[in-house]
C-alpha cells in the first residue's frame, strides 16, 4: 500500500494497517537492545529472568515510557519513516510526539483481552476532532511477528461507529454491572465485535488509527508466547490540548540525554526543540544548551 492509499483508508475507516512498513534493517538496532527493557519469552516463562514478577496480574505492567533504557528503541519511535507516515496522515509537517511507550506481553501473565474502546480519555482534555489540523494519530508498531495467537489489536471501521456519542467510551461484549460516569457502558454490544478487523501482521507492521477509532487488545494464547510492540502518538502542533506526557518532566533522566545526543534536529522538533534559525537561538541559549547537552551538535542551530 502506498501512502496515498493509506490516507484514503485512514480517512475511510479511521485506521490503516501497513504490514511490514518498517523494514527488518530498520528494526534490527532496536531489537538488539530489547533485553534492556524486557525479559525474553524464555526468560519470562522459565522464571530465569528476575524481572518476571513485574509483568504479572496487570495488563499494563509491561509498559515502559519514553525515554527508554535503550537509545535505539527511543530513536525508533521517531524514525524518519514514522515521521513521514505521520506527516502524510495528519496532513502537515509541524508535528509533535505526545507519547511513546514500549510494551511487552506474555502468555498467561495477565488478561489482555479488552472491551472495545476509544483512547481519547487519556489522550486529550477535549474530545476527538475530525478537522485535519486537530486530528491525533496513534500507531501500534510490531517489533516482532504478531499473528492471531499473540494478541494483535482489533479495530472497528468508523462507518459502524460514527453515530456513537462521546460517552460511554467502553462497549463490553456482554451486559455488565460496571456502568459508571467514567465512560463504561453497561449494555452489551456483541454486534460491534462481529465487525472488528484483526491487525495481525509481521514484524514492522504499523497500525495507524485515529483517537476516535474503537479498538481493543486481545489475549495471547500461544504457549510460551511473548509480544513486543510500541505505542507511538503524534499530532500537529496546533492541537496543543492533545497531551499524555510533558517531556520536560523527563528531560533530566540519563536516557533522555543519551537520546538527545543521538537525535537529529528534525527528531528533536517533535519534542518542542526550536528548529535551526528560530529566534530562540542566541549566543546565550546556544552556550547554555551546549552545557546541558554536551553530545548535541548545535552547529546548524543559529
Amino acid at each position: 500500500m502506498n501512502l496515498d492509499e493509506a490516507v484514503w483508508q485512514w480517512r475511510q475507516d479511521g485506521f490503516v494497517i501497513l504490514p511490514g512498513y518498517l523494514s527488518e534493517e530498520t528494526l534490527r538496532p532496536a531489537l538488539a537492545e530489547l533485553d534492556l527493557l524486557f525479559p525474553s519469552a524464555q526468560g519470562f516463562h522459565d522464571g530465569t529472568d528476575s524481572r518476571r514478577d513485574r509483568f504479572l496480574g496487570d495488563e499494563f505492567a509491561g509498559i515502559d515510557g519514553f525515554p527508554f533504557a535503550s537509545t535505539q528503541i527511543s530513536l525508533l519511535a521517531v524514525h524518519d519513516d514514522l515521521i513521514r507516515l505521520a506527516g502524510t496522515l495528519l496532513g502537515g509537517n509541524d508535528l509533535r510526539l505526545y507519547s511513546a511507550e514500549a510494551w511487552a506481553k506474555y502468555t498467561g501473565a495477565a488478561d489482555y483481552d479488552q472491551a472495545l474502546h476509544r483512547d481519547y480519555l487519556n489522550h486529550t482534555v477535549l474530545v476527538p476532532s475530525t478537522a485535519d489540523e486537530y486530528r491525533q494519530l496513534e500507531m501500534f508498531i510490531f517489533l516482532v511477528d504478531v499473528p492471531e495467537d499473540l494478541g494483535p489489536p482489533h479495530l472497528v471501521p468508523k462507518s459502524h461507529t460514527a453515530d456513537l456519542a462521546a460517552k460511554p467510551n467502553w462497549f463490553p461484549r456482554q451486559v455488565t454491572d460496571h456502568a459508571d460516569e467514567s465512560g463504561f457502558g453497561g449494555e452489551g454490544s456483541p454486534h460491534l465485535y462481529e465487525l472488528e478487523v484483526s491487525a495481525a501482521g509481521p514484524a514492522g507492521t504499523v497500525v495507524a488509527f485515529e483517537q476516535g477509532t474503537f479498538h481493543r487488545g486481545t489475549g495471547l494464547t500461544r504457549k510460551g508466547g511473548a509480544r513486543y510492540s510500541m505505542h507511538v502518538n503524534y499530532r500537529r502542533a496546533a492541537a496543543e490540548w492533545g497531551q499524555r506526557q510533558a517531556w520536560a518532566d523527563r528531560s533530566h533522566e540519563p536516557a533522555w540525554y543519551r537520546f538527545v545526543a543521538n537525535a537529529s534536529p528534525r527528531q528533536l522538533e517533535l519534542f518542542g526543540f526550536p528548529p535551526p534559525g528560530h529566534p530562540y537561538w542566541t549566543d546565550d541559549t546556544l552556550a547554555g544548551v551546549a552545557l546541558r547537552y554536551p553530545g548535541l551538535d548545535l552547529t546548524d542551530s543559529p
